[in-house]
């Protein structure tokens, strides 16, 4: 008998975390319904996450969504956009690695499967992602009491391609492009931008990431309309950017140059250059660039606990 009660106390004491973990860890559609500026494909959708942590393939926009524990949570919300040149979604690594150690801080962490631009699953490709990033604030907002979040301290971060998506919210959030009809506010309150691609321009673009959104031969325009340093007004929300001077992929000017606007729009933010880290800060510590983050998001009262 003492041994059968020694093997249920365990048992037992599981049973009751389940409600907490499954709390902790859930996907999420974004659309209630269907997903706009879609059109019949014969693509395939991953099921799960690939053994390679990467998808390539998205029909169905989704949230996975990481809650800190009760006593620690602060309220704040982050969106997270992983990075792949707009071809792939680097998902675990930039997206789920980074959510995990927000919820341990209290931050309510959402990790955004957004379509990849195609002409062969979207009748306009450029605004696709776009789309995917508004209503998965929109999401959030309007499910702020569900999560325990302040619809006021809601963020977006970004890394690579997903750092242009994050600074595409950032300062494309005036116009709608989903159904908003309860005027849900889509202005990211904050911005985290991690390695980002920036512009859009010749001379400082990611020419994959740009070809992958825009298409081969974009007009001026639309270069223009794209190259988020140039859409920088005084509203843009307050930013925190981390960059490696030796990356080889993404020029570190694209962050320097977003920094320079957001300056001289007097938008406060703060950005961090690291001598070495490459693309992706590969082999570095998290924290190499997360610590300086709290202390930001301490300073600035986005997380008080």
């Amino acid at each position: 008998m003492k041994l059968r009660v020694q093997i249920l106390k365990p048992l037992i004491a599981a049973l009751f975390l389940l409600p907490l973990v499954s709390l902790a860890q859930d996907w999420v559609n974004i659309y209630p319904g269907a997903v706009p500026n879609s059109k019949p494909s014969k693509l395939v959708e991953n099921a799960a996450i690939p053994a390679n942590g990467m998808f390539n393939a998205v029909l169905t926009p989704q949230l996975e969504v990481f809650l800190p524990e009760k006593d620690k949570a602060t309220g704040t919300a982050a969106i997270l956009c992983p990075g792949g040149s707009y071809k792939v979604i680097v998902f675990n690594s930039e997206g789920v690695r980074t959510a995990k150690e927000l919820a341990k801080n209290g931050i309510a962490a959402f990790v955004l499967k957004y379509r990849l631009p195609a002409d062969s699953i979207m009748v306009d490709k450029t605004i696709g992602p776009l789309q995917d990033v508004q209503q998965a604030i929109k999401f959030v907002r309007e499910n702020a009491a569900k999560y325990g979040v302040d619809i006021n301290r809601v963020g977006v971060f970004g890394f690579s391609a997903g750092g242009h998506l994050a600074s595409t919210i950032g300062t494309h959030y005036q116009k709608a492009v989903i159904d908003n009809p309860n005027n849900t506010n889509l202005r990211p309150d904050f911005l985290v931008l991690i390695y980002p691609v920036i512009s859009m321009q010749d001379n400082l673009t990611h020419k994959d990431s740009r070809r992958n959104l825009l298409g081969a031969n974009p007009s001026k325009e639309t270069i223009d309309l794209y190259s988020n340093e140039l859409q920088i007004d005084s509203k843009t929300p307050p930013t925190f950017l981390a960059h490696a001077t030796d990356d080889k992929t993404v020029d570190v000017d694209n962050s320097i140059a977003f920094y320079e606007h957001l300056r001289h729009a007097n938008v406060p933010a703060e950005m961090h250059l690291f001598q070495k880290g490459g693309h992706g800060f590969g082999g570095q510590p998290i924290e190499m660039w997360m610590a300086p983050l709290f202390r930001w998001m301490q300073t600035n009262k986005w997380i008080t606990k």
